[in-house]
């Protein structure tokens, strides 16, 4: 096997699967956090260096097209997930926002900059930059993509998120392809996730007081 494809299927087992799983497993948190920082540490300096990735927002970005795709998969998010939460737990239909407004805002800034941003320079940036030549086939390259995602939230040990962020893995996979950008991807991470916390399903994304 070619030495440099040896070296990026050992990275990508340890970065997106070896360490997915390690964190579902119980040991100490600190440790799961320092192994978390290494590894993005280390992803950073391989887009600065390896991939030659300037974190700047592109100026060719078609915003119009961007905005009506995000707002037809919004409406369609919106009556699902409404739909869902009415049936499975009404009380919980925007309880966080109508009951919790501090919170809700808090909520939604930390998600946006500490959760969305950064998954995303991780599982589309970097993913897609790095090991794209591996993949000839790139609707198979998405789907592993949206495999990996769905596996990075496996330490929550619920099967609907599981189901969603394999969702989101594709729709934001083929956004990152269409559009080659971290912002757009992370806007639209950013639009449907907050939904999730607006609507009442929070709770099961571990964020506390998130449950009526």
């Amino acid at each position: 096997m070619n030495p440099l494809k040896l070296k990026l299927l050992s990275e990508f087992f340890i970065l997106f699967i070896l360490l997915p799983v390690s964190l579902a497993i119980p040991f100490n948190i600190w440790v799961k956090v320092g192994m978390v920082l290494i590894g993005f540490v280390y992803i950073l300096i391989v887009l600065k260096k390896a991939e030659n990735i300037n974190f700047q927002i592109k100026k060719n970005i078609n915003w119009k097209y961007l905005g009506r795709r995000i707002l037809v998969t919004f409406v369609l998010v919106t009556v699902a997930t409404t739909a869902y939460v009415w049936f499975q737990d009404k009380e919980a239909l925007f309880y966080v926002p109508i009951n919790k407004p501090k919170l809700y805002v808090a909520i939604l800034f930390i998600y946006t900059f500490l959760s969305v941003w950064p998954q995303e320079i991780i599982y589309r940036t970097f993913f897609f930059e790095r090991y794209e030549a591996l993949f000839e086939n790139k609707t198979l390259f998405i789907f592993i993509n949206a495999l990996v995602f769905s596996l990075a939230h496996l330490f929550f040990r619920n099967t609907l998120v599981l189901v969603l962020t394999f969702i989101g893995g594709i729709i934001f996979g083929f956004t990152y392809l269409k559009f080659r950008s971290t912002t757009a991807v992370s806007i639209e991470h950013a639009v449907y996730g907050n939904w999730l916390f607006t609507v009442g399903m929070g709770g099961m994304l571990g964020f506390p007081g998130m449950e009526a």
